[in-house]
């Protein structure tokens, strides 16, 4: 069965099933350092998942296969996301041309079930905050969707790996000014989509101003491990986008690759950090409007890409 799996295509699977949980962590401590905290220690997600592991789920008696099967959606539509986009080398193990739309809809399909799973609990609450959801979804992934149509101008190949590859290189000599503001937008729908400040507040219960963590409430024991893990993941997809998109290089050594990747991935968890440390969560009606800043950036960076080439 792994006969044809390549040492290349092992530690991508490696990496992505190991790491995403330590981004959570780095996000924490740096938090805590600037709040002048002792704070949580760096593998103190690996210590909750293995905690929510152990425990049994609690599932309510109104709820149907729907709220059950959202989880587990939840986390295969991450790990099938992460496979798609290039990490440390320049290939993803599922590339193919054409494979951004796949990735755009595995991530939407991951969404939709968490949605539905909030909704099949028939609470409010977890209405409200589905509903939410959509809102910012409908304003955030146009953006991530222009984003990728600046880099397929310019690389022109359709394929995760070639827009995200040593190809992307020459880009940066010829527009490098359409590539920043894509970095820029790129980094705010990452927060979005990952319900960070100032868009949300993981750590936040209360039910008026939560997104992501209102449509959770019910979830308990492996159940809720399966969100908090694909979160973990999902979040390691969007640092990759940003990394291979400053750091489109590739040094002929598989080892140092890997590692300025992994180190990029931390840098970019160290600026949510300081994000979320330096900034407060914005009022509900605000949050459009950035949405909307970040299209408008993508907008750019298509307009001077067309005008350029």
């Amino acid at each position: 069965m792994f006969e044809n799996l390549s040492i290349y295509t092992l530690v991508h699977i490696v990496v992505a099933l190991v790491f995403p949980p330590f981004l959570l962590g780095v996000i924490n401590r740096v938090k805590a350092i600037v709040g002048g905290r002792r704070g949580q220690p760096l593998l103190q997600t690996y210590f909750d998942l293995r905690k929510l592991f152990s425990k049994d789920s609690v599932f309510s008696e109104t709820t149907t296969w729907v709220f059950r099967f959202g989880p587990v959606v939840s986390l295969t539509t991450a790990f099938v996301a992460v496979m798609i986009v290039p990490l440390g080398e320049a290939n993803a193990p599922l590339a193919f041309t054409g494979d951004l739309i796949l990735l755009a809809y595995v991530l939407g399909l991951g969404r939709f079930f968490t949605m539905a799973a909030a909704l099949d609990t028939g609470s409010a609450f977890e209405g409200m905050g589905s509903a939410r959801e959509a809102t910012y979804a409908c304003l955030a992934e146009p953006v991530m969707f222009l984003g990728l149509l600046v880099l397929a101008r310019v690389t022109g190949t359709l394929s995760m790996s070639g827009l995200l590859g040593t190809g992307l290189l020459e880009g940066w000599g010829g527009a490098a000014a359409s590539l920043i503001l894509i970095m820029v937008s790129w980094f705010i729908v990452l927060l979005v989509e990952n319900s960070r400040v100032p868009f949300d507040d993981p750590n936040t219960h209360l039910e008026l101003t939560m997104i992501h963590e209102v449509m959770v409430l019910d979830h308990s024991g492996p159940a809720f491990g399966l969100i908090l893990y694909g979160a973990a993941i999902k979040l390691f997809v969007f640092a990759a986008l940003i990394v291979r998109l400053a750091l489109p290089i590739h040094t002929g050594y598989a080892a140092l690759d890997w590692s300025i990747f992994l180190a990029g991935t931390v840098v970019v968890a160290m600026l949510i950090g300081l994000v979320e440390s330096i900034m407060a969560r914005l009022r509900l009606p605000s949050i459009p409007n950035l949405l909307v800043g970040a299209g408008v950036l993508s907008l750019f960076s298509m307009i001077l890409v067309l005008v350029k080439l």
